[in-house]
């Protein structure tokens, strides 16, 4: 299952999700009237079109399939998810309820019954049941069919009635609901005479049941969107949405500053440009995202096989100082030393660190052996951030007597480079990760021939450790499991975590609504309805 990486380090991407830790945590559910709301510097209007900026074409607009960043932004707006989950707490958008029968095998859902596709068709259980079924379809391909298995065995999905559907389980699964997050049902009567969901023609003009329905679509300009005036959530405030496709950051940030771009994501070097504008609100905030070193073990050269050259690499760098090159400042990165993120569940920084010790570094590939040692570093151009990541490794791993080759490419091949399971020509890239609140998302990155483990670990006691969290319902036992797990990936070195980053946002302050629309990992915005034109 591919993930996305996030825009500002890395354009290879996870699938984003934020996932509670136990059944009914909460049960707030979008207004079924139109938007209403105020803010200090003024009042919310109905009208108006918000100009987004996004780095790339999207990859497909069918949410079985995105795995990109700016896919997912868009098709946020286009499709309804079942619901989200914040801070713990669940927003129900299709579903109006979920509930966990006593065994802990069966999950109830019951959907609401007043929400349409933009052709204004019924949504109903009968969508629900179809779009799992192709998930879990394997000649459908999606990138999701991997979280619908559950010690070995695939989840049963079965329609009760029109708007209520059960999900069985074949052994208990704490960690299903961070799957159900995932899931933004697809129409089943636009889409069951296809053959290939993931090739259809269907995708190039998206039916959705969002608050925004699709209009346009320029490739390398723009995709389009207009207001669906049916949403279950209430009208939206907006005419349309735009995402302007602005692949190189400096213009994109003339854009912004001339007021052609509305909504943009900005890199901690150029914040202060944009503030001084006055023109711009900055939100920094947590996305749950690691970014991090990959050392590809499956290189042609074979070099990073060996442990103990990664344990050198990483004593090489000085993670504090790399912080201060890339992020300017610990207001928008935090250090890291395990693979999980400090929001989710049993999350701990107290594992084995390699932390700066550029002689052990020396010595160490003495040891082995290792001299005139030469890496690949793949960089994506563009990126300022990890423009800035890639130059210091350079410089440190230089000290050390490694040579570090640099290879920029566009974003575009740079994604499909990372994408495709067998490359062979790089040993080091930069990524950036959000997995979710629940650990049992982050298995797909280190277990063995997983689709999305990008180091080719494969080591036997991971695999059992993930295997074993997944179906352990008992917390404490579950905390210790993946305490393990996460002491396991630190000590053997296959990644080297540097930190836990924010995201930055810069909002043209001629809008508002952007505490209600809830700022939101990966898509931006969870709710886009709830932005306003002042």
């Amino acid at each position: 299952m591919k993930k996305i990486f996030s825009t500002m380090i890395s354009l290879i991407l996870i699938i984003a999700v934020v996932a509670a830790c136990s059944s009914n945590n909460g049960n707030t559910t979008p207004n079924n009237s139109t938007n209403t709301g105020n803010e200090v510097s003024g009042e919310p209007k109905q009208g108006g079109n918000l100009i987004i900026a996004v780095a790339s074409d999207p990859v497909i607009l069918n949410p079985n399939y995105a795995g990109d960043r700016v896919s997912l932004t868009i098709n946020q707006s286009l499709y309804s998810p079942l619901f989200q989950v914040s801070d713990g707490e669940k927003t129900f958008y299709l579903a109006k309820s979920l509930e966990l029968s006593e065994d802990g095998l069966t999950y109830t859902m019951t959907l609401r019954d007043d929400a349409k596709w933009h052709d204004g068709e019924a949504v109903t259980a009968d969508d629900v049941v179809y779009t799992i079924e192709k998930i879990v379809d394997e000649t459908q391909n999606s990138l999701l069919r991997e979280n619908f298995i559950v010690g070995g065995k695939l989840i049963e999905v079965e329609k009760v009635d029109d708007y209520t559907v059960k999900f069985n389980l074949p052994q208990v699964n704490p960690a299903f609901e961070a799957t159900l997050v995932q899931v933004f049902p697809i129409p089943k009567h636009i889409y069951e005479n296809e053959t290939n969901l993931e090739k259809s023609d269907k995708n190039n003009a998206p039916i959705g049941s969002g608050p925004f329905k699709f209009k346009e679509y320029k490739t390398g300009e723009y995709v389009s969107l207009e207001r669906f005036d049916d949403y279950y959530g209430g009208k939206p405030y907006l005419d349309g949405v735009t995402y302007r496709i602005a692949k190189d950051t400096n213009t994109a940030n003339l854009a912004l500053q001339n007021g052609e771009i509305h909504v943009k994501y900005v890199d901690p070097q150029d914040v202060s440009t944009i503030e001084a504008t006055n023109n711009f609100a900055i939100y920094p905030y947590e996305e749950g995202r690691l970014a991090y070193l990959n050392f590809n073990q499956i290189s042609d050269t074979g070099v990073l096989n060996n442990i103990e050259v990664r344990k050198a690499l990483s004593y090489a760098l000085d993670r504090d100082e790399l912080i201060q090159v890339a992020y300017t400042s610990s207001d928008y990165a935090n250090a890291a030393h395990s693979f999980l993120t400090p929001d989710g569940l049993f999350h701990t920084n107290d594992v084995t660190s390699y932390d700066y010790d550029p002689e052990k570094a020396k010595q160490i590939l003495s040891d082995e052996g290792v001299s005139n040692l030469k890496l690949r570093f793949i960089v994506s151009s563009g990126n300022k951030a990890q423009e800035a990541v890639a130059l210091y490794v350079q410089q440190k791993l230089g000290e050390i007597g490694v040579q570090v080759e640099l290879q920029t490419m566009d974003s575009s091949a740079y994604g499909q480079k990372l994408n495709t399971p067998t490359t062979t020509d790089y040993e080091v890239f930069l990524g950036g990760y959000i997995m979710g609140y629940d650990p049992d998302a982050y298995r797909i990155l280190f277990t063995t021939d997983s689709s999305s483990n990008y180091s080719h670990v494969s080591n036997a006691d991971i695999d059992a450790l993930f295997l074993a969290g997944a179906g352990e319902g008992d917390v404490a036992k579950r905390e210790e499991i993946y305490k393990q797990v996460q002491e396991l990936i630190a000590s053997e070195a296959i990644q080297y975590p540097i930190a836990y980053t924010k995201t930055i946002v810069a909002v043209s302050n001629q809008f508002g609504g952007v505490e209600e629309a809830k700022l939101k990992p990966v898509y931006i915005f969870e709710d886009l309805s709830k932005i306003y034109m002042k």
